[in-house]
């Protein structure tokens, strides 16, 4: 169930894609969490008020058999199709929101500029194909390993989460951003609490081979990120620079645009290969001549 409810964040690596974000996103979570109860929550009051079965007999693939009981042959694949295209669409959400995340990690700099690039039809080719070859290694693991797995890294990723954004409600609280949550910096911390704790909980009942699995994919990573940073240091790839963002593809409104998103200091901070004040020189050089076109 924690693995059904969760990577609702994911959907932030989309909104590139979407027009209005700001309004659509919003409407979309409201909607999207009223069909996820109702589909979950129906049919279980359905499968439990109709039949007497052990609650040891609800395992995997249940929910057909217990169509077949109610409604007979025809609800019993009626489910099951629904079933394979509900895992369809899982699966392409997955590697869709893994791909715009790793192409937008390569447009403000933190990757090599390779994974920011397109096919024709404006999918990232590259971090799709990386995807996908990540989602081949899993297969070695069953399903069960595979959620156990997947549960124990989303709940880590979400406490960094949670402590980037108390850090920057403290450090950066007139930072510029698209959403905020309507509370002070005390109320925001308590609204964290919750949900932590049942991260750790998700955590405290992982095995040991999820322990050792997570443990090495994390110390990979505290030596992947400085390895890249040496490599832009070094220019052994192309990645992407202040310098690169061109105004003289921009009209006057994508120019104000660039300015506010440069104007951003964290973006600043990722983008840059140098200290900070050389990048903020660099932002008020382009501020300067978004001035002059407008």
């Amino acid at each position: 169930m924690f693995w059904n409810l969760n990577y609702w964040d994911k959907a932030s690596t989309l909104a590139g894609e979407v027009e209005d974000p700001s309004r659509t996103f919003p409407k979309a979570l409201y909607g999207a969490v009223i069909v996820v109860v109702c589909s979950y929550l129906i049919p279980l009051l359905a499968g439990t008020g109709s039949l007497e079965s052990d609650s040891s007999e609800w395992s995997d693939g249940y929910f057909a058999e217990v169509g077949f009981l109610i409604g007979g042959s025809w609800l019993k694949w009626w489910i099951q199709a629904a079933a394979a295209m509900s895992n369809l669409g899982l699966f392409e959400a997955e590697m869709s929101s893994d791909a715009f995340q790793l192409l937008g990690m390569s447009e403000i700099g933190m990757l090599p500029s390779i994974f920011a690039s397109r096919s024709k039809y404006g999918t990232p080719t590259i971090s799709i194909l990386c995807s996908a070859t990540g989602v081949i290694f899993l297969s070695w693991m069953s399903f069960q390993e595979i959620l156990e797995f997947l549960n124990f890294l989303y709940a880590i990723g979400m406490l960094f989460a949670f402590a980037a954004f108390i850090k920057l409600r403290l450090k950066k609280p007139d930072l510029h951003r698209p959403y905020k949550v309507p509370l002070k910096t005390f109320g925001a911390t308590m609204l964290c609490v919750p949900p932590a704790t049942l991260l750790v909980l998700v955590m405290c009942l992982a095995s040991l081979r999820t322990f050792l699995v997570t443990g090495g994919v994390i110390v990979l990573g505290f030596f992947l990120y400085p390895f890249i940073i040496h490599a832009k240091n070094k220019n052994w790839a192309h990645f992407v620079s202040i310098d690169d963002i061109k105004l003289n593809d921009c009209d006057v409104e994508d120019d104000e645009n660039v300015m506010r998103h440069m104007a951003d200091e964290a973006g600043v901070r990722l983008l840059s290969d140098s200290s900070s004040s050389s990048s903020m020189e660099k932002v008020s050089e382009i501020q300067k001549e978004v001035k002059i076109y407008k």
